[in-house]
């Protein structure tokens, strides 16, 4: 149960904590974050919730991490589905919390709400095959780094910085395609709550990424199978 609540609170904070920056801050009059703050804002969300709370649960945060940890064998096929749920609960009440806020403010109309898309949903309009593209290469890319910064146990203390900062980069390439999700939890919180039909694509952003988390897997365990240790003379 603690790992359960560990995983909730990590991607209550996740969800709350990145959208809740393009929702409140990006746009904000003469002092909006923008594109750079809101990439910066959901790296931190991962940083700060796996030095926290990571010791307990792994900290995945992410159903796509989850399923990638588990074909790479870190992390049981037993636990992945009540893991799945807890994430997922933890992003629908980050979102929702996050609409109480932002509820408040006056004139104020969710709109996409920070969720993901394609076509007119995209924010650059992309197509669907663009955005698959882009969350599956991504997603297969963050597993990659997940699954190399934890391999050993001196990088340990370092992991979550590593991890943090690559989330933040995914963001900077993919938010103008896909709004970035490489992140059922994210994408499911968000699509409940916006006012337009992000919910009937959100099938793309549990497909693409879990896609994208298997495929990481695999390439890490390739590249793991030929690495060689080297011996100093």
């Amino acid at each position: 149960m603690n790992k359960l609540t560990a995983e909730f609170i990590g991607t209550f904070w996740l969800v709350f904590g990145g959208c809740g920056s393009a929702v409140l801050a990006a746009g904000f009059p003469e002092i909006g974050i923008g594109l750079l703050g809101v990439s910066l804002a959901f790296g931190l969300t991962v940083l700060t919730m796996a030095y926290a709370v990571g010791h307990i649960s792994g900290g995945h945060f992410n159903p796509a991490v989850s399923l990638g940890l588990a074909m790479a064998g870190r992390f049981g096929w037993g636990d992945l589905a009540q893991y799945w749920v807890a994430q997922v609960l933890g992003g629908l009440a980050g979102a929702g919390v996050l609409f109480t806020i932002a509820s408040g403010a006056p004139d104020w109309a969710a709109g996409g709400f920070a969720s993901n898309g394609y076509g007119v949903l995209s924010p650059g309009g992309y197509g669907l095959l663009s955005v698959i593209v882009i969350e599956v290469v991504l997603t297969a890319a963050f597993l990659v780094i997940i699954l190399g910064v934890t391999s050993k146990t001196e990088f340990a203390g370092f992991a979550p910085i590593a991890i943090g900062l690559g989330l933040t980069l995914i963001h900077l390439i993919s938010i103008p395609v896909s709004n970035t999700s490489v992140n059922p939890a994210r994408s499911t919180g968000a699509a409940v709550f916006a006012e337009t039909a992000a919910i009937s694509q959100l099938w793309v952003f549990w497909a693409a990424p879990l896609v994208g988390a298997a495929l990481g897997a695999l390439i890490h365990k390739a590249l793991s199978s030929q690495r060689v240790d080297t011996v100093a003379a």
